[in-house]
């Protein structure tokens, strides 16, 4: 029985019936919603062509969106890869057996994920040139920004994966002889990513976002080029906020698109045990069972 069928009974006649009336309903109700807005903007203008002109252009594109979209997916790629590196080792870090290690890094995801983002990228720029006596840019400012929140994040999610594993699997791996480091990497810590996968998805898209923060140190992402460069030149803001937000909405569909693959590739391979680890206590199919004792 899959888990599907165990957490959802499927819908009897008068169900069905119901769903498909409160669908109907509901549908009507977001034409009848669309629709409004559509009037509401129609009868301020902002349909016209000359404000949508601009982007059948192709310098709107090369000189505005689009080195705005670069610098927007270096800072988001560059923050993805930091945040998941300080994640991991954080999590691993609070789950330590030595309080010396345990204790300093819980007080720095706390703190971390206290402080506002905004005010850490702007404490980053212009606070931190005082202490290291020089500049900082902008995009290592929202760079290091994104990583120390949303890192500290994402720490508290591995964690709690770690902790939902079933200790006995950690039980039976350090009854085979490994090592706390083998089973944090090796049994651990890719299943915890397994079963964290949507919340981690969900937190990298809030990093792509949270780029737009940017702006308070005049970081030249998507929304400061494409929004408001944009429309000081053309004075179509609602315009070309449409645009970009389309852009995002797409960016952030590729990306839950590429998670959905990686759990399902993920799904047809099991975590497994190199055999040198424990030749002779570690079945074929790759399960760790511990030997009974005595």
């Amino acid at each position: 029985m899959s888990a599907g069928n165990v957490l959802y009974d499927h819908p009897g006649p008068r169900a069905r019936i119901r769903n498909a009336v409160l669908s109907v309903v509901f549908g009507v109700g977001l034409v009848a919603l669309l629709w409004w807005i559509y009037r509401k903007f129609d009868q301020a203008g902002q349909w016209e062509a000359n404000l949508w002109k601009p982007f059948t252009d192709s310098a709107t594109w090369t000189q505005f969106i689009l080195p705005g979209l670069t610098q927007t997916l270096l800072a988001a790629g560059t923050g993805m890869v930091l945040s998941l590196t300080f994640g991991i080792v954080f999590a691993v870090a609070r789950l330590s057996d030595r309080w010396w290690i345990r204790v300093p890094a819980g007080a720095v995801v706390e703190f971390f994920r206290a402080v506002p983002l905004l005010l850490m990228i702007f404490f980053i720029f212009y606070g931190v040139p005082f202490l290291i006596q020089g500049p900082v840019s902008a995009f290592w400012a929202v760079v290091t920004g994104l990583t120390l929140y949303n890192g500290s994040v994402l720490a508290e999610a591995f964690r709690a994966g770690i902790r939902s594993i079933p200790g006995g699997q950690a039980e039976a791996a350090y009854a085979v002889g490994m090592r706390k480091s083998q089973v944090m990497q090796l049994i651990l810590v890719p299943q915890a990513a397994r079963a964290m996968l949507p919340v981690i998805v969900s937190q990298l898209v809030v990093l792509l976002k949270d780029t737009a923060l940017g702006y308070i140190v005049a970081f030249p992402e998507l929304l400061q080029r494409g929004v408001n460069d944009l429309s000081a030149n053309y004075g179509n803001v609602v315009a070309a906020a449409m645009v970009v937000a389309v852009i995002y909405i797409v960016i952030n569909s590729l990306l839950t698109t590429l998670a959905n693959w990686l759990d399902r590739r993920t799904g047809r391979r099991g975590v497994r045990i190199p055999k040198q680890t424990a030749p002779d206590s570690t079945p074929a199919g790759g399960a760790l069972v511990a030997e009974p004792q005595g």
